[in-house]
């Protein structure tokens, strides 16, 4: 009722309910938060609007993710058992923005992975730069040309093809030698205790129960090198492991 008096009790209560769904996997884990713009996050979001099912959302983040575990040995072996970008799930032909200053690398070299088609776009005054896969067709981009920051650069796309599929963005932040890999969530100015919402009502993380606090947040997810040896190949993995006969 409006204007009541909450009681002493009442603020414990609310928490023991926030730590229950929380153990349950019905809020998802999320990072410090991260919406204040600093000099650590020279990065943006990659679409123009706010997300939303009618936009955007954020989907299989980057790291230590329960499915990437589950296929370390396979399509996710090349890079350490980790899922070395982050996923915003979108839909076909939702215009993708240069999440910085850059210049254009390469244009549809799937040596880098994430087809059908893909744009890598260096930083240099940054120290990084950025893939985005899975995109609906190849960008008009040339190498050599400059973008910047908030400039469409692409269409999102599905890996798949059919726009019926599974219809995402792919997007990774790299070395300038496109070898290491590293979590976007640090680098990315955004809401991420918001957008961790959105997320999957399930644990998102793989647990190693012989350290069960590594790598369990967004913004805390290991670097990866490309052919580099497994990071989570785990003894005593939660959920277990299933990549067995």
């Amino acid at each position: 009722m409006s204007g009541m008096t909450r009681t002493p009790l009442e603020q414990p209560a609310r928490v023991a309910v926030l730590i229950g769904l929380v153990m349950l996997g019905l809020v998802a884990a999320a990072p410090v938060a991260l919406s204040q713009s600093t000099s650590n996050q020279p990065f943006i979001l990659p679409f123009k609007g706010p997300p939303g099912p009618d936009t955007w959302l954020l989907g299989q983040p980057y790291g230590n993710t329960v499915f990437a575990f589950q296929h370390r040995t396979s399509f996710y072996g090349a890079s350490q058992g980790i899922h070395f970008g982050t996923d915003f799930v979108a839909r076909c032909g939702t215009e993708v923005l240069s999440i910085a200053d850059g210049v254009v690398f390469a244009v549809d070299d799937l040596s880098f992975g994430s087809g059908p088609h893909n744009l890598m776009i260096d930083h240099p005054k940054l120290g990084y730069a950025t893939l985005y896969g899975h995109l609906l067709k190849r960008p008009a981009l040339q190498a050599g040309q400059a973008v910047k920051a908030g400039e469409v650069v692409a269409l999102s796309g599905d890996p798949a093809g059919t726009c019926t599929a599974r219809p995402h963005l792919h997007l990774e932040v790299r070395g300038l030698g496109h070898v290491r890999k590293y979590d976007p969530v640090p680098l990315i100015q955004a809401d991420w205790d918001n957008l961790a919402l959105t997320g999957p009502p399930t644990q998102i993380f793989e647990r190693n129960l012989d350290r069960p606090r590594q790598w369990q947040y967004l913004n805390d997810q290991p670097e990866a090198t490309i052919g580099g040896p497994l990071l989570n190949d785990f003894a005593h993995p939660w959920p277990p492991d299933w990549t067995g006969p």
